[in-house]
């Protein structure tokens, strides 16, 4: 048994964990996953109080967790983040860049307001988190940066010419950082949800019902489903596993 892969314990006990959008949905799951496995958990929203929820959740439970605003467009709440994140908790070891914006629609309706905002958030916000994370990281010489992207960024699916665009940036932004970071200790790798039950697909795009019929299982996840594949790519147990992408999507690929 490899010594590293601690079985006695959680998963990830004594590790610092950084979620981005983890008020509700995946993010949410994720905390609440990582804390249960060990991990202190630094649970992020744009909003000042968005997360306080997600953290009453987590220590309610017996974990270890506490909220701070971030605002993943900004620079500035990026480095306040990192930095408050070290100095108060212990230097992140674990960052799950979960925050993220869902839109679909015919690319002539697509304004570039539209088109930037969401870039901003899907993209500029997993760039700016990877840049300040990896220096703590590489200081400790470990770590693991868990991007989420989409199955919008492996298979082309109408009306998504904007999200997929941005899920596919986020796809090929994880490989190019992994090599960027080999040998540093660091891992980097990419989620790739389905459809999941959430707030954001509910108010966005088709029916429950077609996302449904979209998936070979006959049903959307549940974002428990996707923090499991961030807790396994968060732990010791994936050491090995750097610049790939985990698709979690009911056999939407595979049709």
């Amino acid at each position: 048994m490899d010594p590293t892969v601690n079985r006695s314990k959680g998963r990830v006990e004594g590790d610092t964990a950084i979620v981005t959008g983890a008020r509700t949905g995946i993010g949410r799951a994720t905390a609440e996953l990582l804390a249960a496995e060990g991990a202190t958990v630094v649970v992020t929203h744009y909003e000042e109080d968005g997360a306080r929820d997600t953290v009453e959740s987590i220590c309610k439970n017996g974990g270890q967790a506490v909220h701070m605003k971030l605002d993943v467009q900004s620079e500035d709440d990026w480095k306040h983040v990192i930095d408050r994140t070290c100095t108060q908790v212990g230097c992140p070891t674990i960052l799950v860049n979960n925050a993220g914006v869902y839109m679909v629609k015919p690319i002539t309706e697509i304004e570039q307001e539209d088109w930037q905002q969401l870039f901003d958030i899907n993209v500029k916000g997993v760039f700016l988190g990877m840049k300040h994370v990896v220096p703590p990281m590489r200081e400790n010489g470990r770590g693991s940066i868990i991007n989420m992207s989409s199955i919008a960024g492996l298979a082309g699916v109408a009306g998504h010419t904007c999200y997929g665009g941005s899920k596919g940036a986020v796809r090929l932004m994880t490989k190019d950082m992994a090599m960027e970071v080999a040998g540093t200790g660091i891992r980097v790798n990419s989620i790739h949800p389905g459809a999941i039950d959430t707030k954001m697909i509910r108010e966005e795009g088709p029916s429950m019902e077609e996302f449904e019929e979209m998936h070979p299982v006959g049903r959307v996840g549940e974002p428990v489903d996707v923090a499991f594949g961030a807790l396994y790519l968060a732990s010791r147990e994936s050491k090995f596993v750097t610049g790939t992408e985990l698709v979690i999507d009911g056999g939407f690929c595979a049709n």
